[in-house]
């Protein structure tokens, strides 16, 4: 992207973050699947960049983007964080149009300069360079869902289009969804309790969707379906071929793709209700 570097190549000293990509388009799918509230909080290290979004302390979706990624990648502190309207941010990334024309990338280079200074995103699509400043804020605190593996008590590997499915079928006019996982019969159980009765989609752990299947002990957990919602926007936009589902011994929820890629990584993580 010769044109965005001519313009900024010498001031990157002056920024605490600096990242480029050749195509934008991989960045907004990611941060596209996270997107259930207006606001995000960025932490950039030298490993990449994590952005967080919660809802009510109860659910929390986190999107990596690792440094390898970028073409260009700098960060002059230990840790860089600040908050940022995450609406505003996908509209700016989307500013060249959301189908992007075959053969044409939409180059990026974002820049940070600290505490108290807007996120700076320089965008090239064909020769043209759009500028865009977002105000930030300071991050509030968020939950550590960093769960020790020590607390899981029961896992299973899931291929997406599976999930997708399941999740698509999931009768929404109920309050809450019932995971059921046991050693025995019925396995890894979906249910919903909604005007029209409840209902049941059961997993064998020898189905051809199902890749692992570890279960300890027979643990049932009740979630409220609204706080699941944010998960299937991932999966729908997921290009993983599996998804882990991890149940703890406190009863939360864990998702994520199962084998890490060069890209991404999602994951949701639910208190139990």
């Amino acid at each position: 992207m010769p044109l965005l570097t001519q313009h900024i190549q010498d001031e990157n000293d002056q920024y605490s973050l600096v990242a480029s990509l050749d195509n934008v388009r991989n960045l907004y799918t990611i941060l596209k699947a996270i997107h259930f509230r207006d606001h995000a909080a960025c932490f950039a290290t030298k490993n990449g960049i994590k952005v967080t979004v919660e809802n009510a302390k109860c659910v929390q979706a986190n999107a990596f983007i690792q440094a390898g990624i970028f073409q260009e990648f700098t960060v002059q502190e230990e840790s860089v964080t600040f908050r940022i309207n995450l609406t505003v941010l996908l509209d700016c990334l989307s500013i060249f149009g959301s189908s992007p024309t075959p053969g044409t990338l939409t180059a990026l280079r974002m820049c940070y300069q600290g505490y108290g200074y807007p996120l700076m995103l320089f965008l090239e699509e064909g020769g043209v360079v759009t500028v865009c400043k977002i105000n930030t804020q300071e991050p509030e605190e968020t939950l550590d869902f960093d769960f020790c593996s020590t607390n899981v008590i029961n896992k299973i590997i899931l291929q997406s289009e599976g999930l997708r499915e399941a999740f698509s079928e999931l009768d929404m006019t109920s309050d809450v969804l019932q995971i059921t996982m046991s050693p025995d019969k019925p396995y890894f159980r979906l249910s919903t309790f909604g005007n029209a009765g409840s209902s049941h989609l059961d997993y064998p752990k020898d189905s051809d969707l199902v890749e692992a299947f570890h279960c300890n002990q027979t643990q049932v957990n009740r979630y409220k379906i609204s706080l699941l919602k944010p998960s299937t926007k991932a999966l729908v936009l997921s290009c993983k071929d599996f998804w882990l589902l991890l149940l703890t011994g406190f009863g939360q929820f864990y998702l994520k793709p199962a084998f890490n890629g060069p890209l991404m990584q999602w994951w949701v993580n639910l208190l139990n209700k």
